[in-house]
């Protein structure tokens, strides 16, 4: 990245974004950092992310601006909760105050107020807030991203889709960071099932920019939902080297590659993916993306048979942290197979515990309002899987399997929750949940046809039921 070519005051007022702050120095950083959020890189000349937080505070400590895409940022990773952290709760604090005390542009205001709504876990009012942003200001990057996060947060898949079409008629190509709107608007379009279409604009995206690591990780998703293995090997190995510079993105787009293989049964491959790439990787940035991928391998890989020796107790000193953060459900059911995979039943016990207690007293919190009748059923289940009792789980699962998205995230990685049922419906010893497997197992055939993975769980099904 050219710090040359960062926007300065004038420049952010020329785009119709003019940014309250005096100093041309905040601006660039300013600019810096949202152009290492969107490439989904740290550009380490820059002092990568943390370092640009930093510097951006130093060159003006009351630039709102700069507080709130530092403070969203953290917030956005959901590796913390200001819950438990008061001094990322004392940033938002600092915010509200900046923001209450300053003379704004009313853009700003409510970026400050998407942010402050955020922290408190009040992510539909927060994505309201930036959708209204990108109604006058369609250009604003910033807002375009942080709804499309907080939107896959949700697993709203129609507005992952919208927020971004609705923008695209107002760029033109020769805007900084336009080619990313491609891979952003192709993964709304495969999450609400136009493979096609997210494909070809995936593709445009590449054409313009072949490092974009989110538009190769839209196509990376297009194959695995067709159950295109061999096809998305191919298309991973042959860009590997493009997208592999997307550091916080790497980890993600190795996962995808080991899917590939484990849905061909080439389960040792999927392992050296997994401790070569996705686990070093995990280990090495802390990053809560990266961790949750890390859970879901071994678990999906565990479902098949495969045993995965230590990895789970390496795992859980990554999440064991993270226990009590309850960010998100999505995150707190990835934290539970690594427990439950170490067999760490106090941390198990304490993970249930404190999300349960949430789930009694939710506040305003939309994800612990979720909890009573979602995440913490869709964990029961993973106990009682985990102790053998598959008739509980598939229970427990049933009912909610059409509910799976509201915990967030993509098609892909929900999948493994699908899998759970049908692994808890076929292991069960209750003919009624036999059957459950066989129709759940034809519905899979009939959505994604020529699946290996799913004509081995046909055959399992037969041969336990014969």
């Amino acid at each position: 990245m050219n710090p040359a070519s960062f926007r300065d005051c004038k420049a952010w007022q020329k785009e119709g974004l003019p940014l309250s702050t005096s100093s041309n120095e905040a601006c660039k950083l300013y600019d810096a950092l949202l152009t290492q959020y969107v490439t989904w890189r740290s550009d380490e000349t820059l002092g990568g992310v943390e370092g640009c937080i930093s510097a951006l505070r130093a060159a003006d400590p009351n630039f709102v601006m700069g507080h709130v895409i530092g403070t969203g940022l953290e917030l956005v990773g959901t590796g913390s909760s200001v819950r438990l952290n008061g001094r990322l709760a004392g940033d938002v604090a600092r915010l509200a105050e900046l923001a209450a005390g300053r003379d704004l542009a009313p853009r700003e205001r409510l970026h400050a107020r998407a942010v402050e709504l955020f922290a408190k876990g009040c992510l539909p009012e927060a994505c309201e807030l930036w959708d209204e942003i990108l109604l006058e200001h369609p250009t604003d990057m910033l807002a375009v991203k942080f709804a499309h996060d907080g939107y896959f947060y949700l697993g709203r898949q129609a507005q992952l889709r919208d927020s971004v079409a609705r923008v695209l008629p107002h760029w033109t190509p020769q805007m900084p960071l336009y080619s990313y709107l491609k891979g952003m608007y192709s993964f709304g379009l495969l999450e609400t099932h136009f493979y096609d279409q997210a494909e070809k604009t995936a593709k445009e995206g590449l054409e313009l920019n072949r490092e974009d690591g989110w538009a190769v990780h839209a196509v990376a998703h297009v194959h695995e939902m067709r159950a295109e293995a061999d096809q998305g090997l191919h298309f991973m190995e042959s860009r590997e080297r493009d997208w592999k510079v997307c550091d916080m993105l790497a980890s993600h787009n190795y996962w995808h590659w080991a899917l590939y293989f484990t849905e061909k049964g080439r389960y040792e491959e999927a392992l050296g993916v997994y401790d070569d790439e996705v686990v070093r990787r995990c280990k090495a940035s802390g990053s809560l993306l990266d961790t949750v991928d890390a859970c879901s391998l071994l678990y999906r890989l565990e479902m098949e048979g495969v045993n995965v020796k230590d990895r789970w107790r390496e795992l859980l000193q990554v999440t064991k942290p993270h226990t009590e953060d309850h960010v998100l459900l999505f995150n707190d059911l990835h934290f539970l197979m690594t427990s439950l995979g170490a067999k760490d039943e106090g941390t198990t016990h304490r993970l249930l515990e404190t999300l349960q207690e949430l789930a009694e007293a939710p506040g305003e919190n939309f994800q612990h309002k979720l909890a009573g009748g979602l995440g913490v059923p869709m964990c029961q289940a993973m106990v009682a899987y985990d102790r053998g009792d598959f008739g509980a789980a598939a229970d427990l699962l049933r009912p909610l399997r059409y509910r799976f998205a509201e915990i967030g995230g993509s098609d892909a990685q929900r999948d493994l929750f699908h899998q759970l049922l049908v692994h808890s419906a076929m292991k069960s010893d209750k003919k009624q949940h036999q059957k459950l497997a066989r129709c759940l197992l034809v519905e899979r055939d009939a959505a994604r046809p020529n699946s290996p993975l799913t004509h081995r769980l046909i055959q399992r099904a037969r041969a336990l039921h014969a």
